[in-house]
């Protein structure tokens, strides 16, 4: 492409005014390289990490192509967590704001299906979801691919990573065999070719650097010994106060000592690892995302689809293996334009990993020096928001606009010490200023939202 503009695009005008509006002018690389096939009917398979625009890439191109009159499902996205089908349900309203007519669905696990096929039976245009529900509502005959257009298999290497190959085969059996098939994955391996070659017709290719250079993230090693493994983090908190960082262990035992340690020391953190309930999943990202934990200690499995903006730091309490997963879990860091900083721990037994990581990027490891550091409490680094949860959601037709005038009005909380607002089927959150969070929750234990009382409490 000659130029990086959206206006290039032939897009509908009323699309490209709601672009900009949203602040998008310039393509992001995998932008210009894929919206222009993906706009022409072709088939894609992108590999592009999380982070690069491959949203908006598949959301301007599916939008484009769908018949807003006419109720039926015209565009399905699979995703493998429920929390990346979320996020990609969030950015595909955001851009299709420019129509008031369009119905977009998640259908992912751990929620209710009743609500589901409610939804479903008054029409939908757009689905997002997850394989095994996909499956579920398909085989129920509750959804039907009968006249889809477009089909986004999103991370696609990490469904497969998580044993979604037989899934993802059965949903797309229930599509047309005439349709866009658009492939997006961090990795570009032999499964990945695999699962191209059976469902794709002619894909081209659009590959997009996967390394990150220094400008974007600042890679640190540090040398230290099993023994000291947990003071030497605490001294990389402490040096660098990153606002916030995910913390990278290898196991799930690890993770839960890891977050024990640090809480016990008083930094303010939470673990996310694969033995929480959805409910539980939910507060921890809801508290990690709105600012209110500063530290989040997660494994890779339960990290996946994670996508937190403004992340500042990213810790490698140990490496991983694979340095494709390096990659990818540093990745998280650093977007948007801004600087990130990935900081790794490694004992001697580990050097061979570091090697591993210095051959896959084409770069040289940058080692710097640890000192000392006790590990004794101090409360440390209050993180500048804390977390209300209350006992209503979507069921209770409650929205983000009616506990923010709930707060701003009778309740006097300024408007700028309020903060994210996430609503579930049975519960919401809300983030406020740590020093007007006691105000607004005696407020909210009094007083009504949507002339209803709720129970209300701080999040712990």
């Amino acid at each position: 492409m000659n130029t990086a503009e959206f206006s290039s695009l032939p897009l509908d005008p009323a699309l490209l005014e709601n672009i900009a509006s949203l602040g998008y002018t310039r393509l992001t690389p995998i932008q210009a390289e894929a919206l222009p096939h993906i706009l022409d009917g072709k088939d894609i398979i992108a590999q592009a990490k999380t982070g690069s625009g491959k949203t908006a890439a598949f959301g301007i191109g599916l939008l484009s192509r769908i018949d807003f009159s006419r109720f039926s499902v015209q565009a399905l996205v699979i995703c493998p967590t429920r929390e990346l089908a979320d996020q990609v349900c969030k950015e595909l309203r955001l851009l299709a704001r420019f129509t008031q007519n369009v119905k977009i669905l998640s259908l992912c696990g751990g929620v209710p299906s009743r609500p589901q096929i409610d939804s479903l039976e008054h029409g939908v245009h757009i689905v997002v979801g997850t394989p095994g529900r996909l499956q579920e509502h398909l085989r129920k005959r509750n959804l039907r691919l009968n006249h889809l257009q477009t089909l986004v298999l999103d991370e696609a290497d990490r469904m497969l990573d998580m044993g979604f190959a037989e899934a993802i085969s059965d949903v797309i059996s229930y599509a047309p065999k005439q349709r866009q098939t658009l492939l997006f994955s961090a990795t570009y391996s032999d499964p990945i070719r695999e699962i191209s070659k059976k469902f794709q017709d002619q894909p081209i290719t659009v590959s997009i650097d996967s390394h990150h250079h220094d400008s974007v993230i600042e890679q640190h090693f540090y040398h230290t010994e099993k023994s000291k493994r947990l003071s030497a983090l605490g001294y990389l908190l402490a040096y660098h106060r990153p606002e916030s960082t995910v913390i990278f262990c290898n196991t799930k035992r690890e993770c839960q000592d890891i977050a024990a340690a640090l809480d016990n020391c008083g930094f303010s953190v939470q673990a996310l690892h694969g033995d929480l309930e959805q409910n539980q999943r939910d507060q921890v990202l809801v508290r990690f995302a709105n600012k209110s934990c500063s530290i989040l200690v997660a494994t890779d499995v339960a990290a996946r689809g994670l996508d937190i903006k403004d992340l500042q730091a990213v810790i490698n309490y140990e490496l991983p293996w694979d340095p494709e997963i390096y990659v990818h879990r540093i990745g998280r860091t650093g977007r948007a334009g801004k600087q990130g900083l990935a900081l790794s721990l490694c004992i001697a037994a580990e050097l061979d990993r570091v090697k591993a990581i210095e051959e896959y990027q084409n770069m040289t490891a940058k080692w710097d020096e640890l000192a000392p550091f006790q590990m004794v409490y101090e409360e440390r680094f209050r993180p500048p928001m804390a977390t209300l949860w209350i006992d209503g959601g979507r069921k209770n037709k409650l929205r983000p606009g009616d506990i923010l005038g709930a707060l701003t009005g009778e309740g006097g909380i300024a408007g700028s010490d309020i903060g994210k607002i996430d609503i579930f089927d049975d519960q919401a959150y809300v983030a406020v200023r740590q020093d007007s969070v006691d105000m607004a929750l005696a407020w909210l234990k009094k007083g009504k939202i949507k002339g209803k009382s709720f129970m209300v409490r701080k999040s712990k």
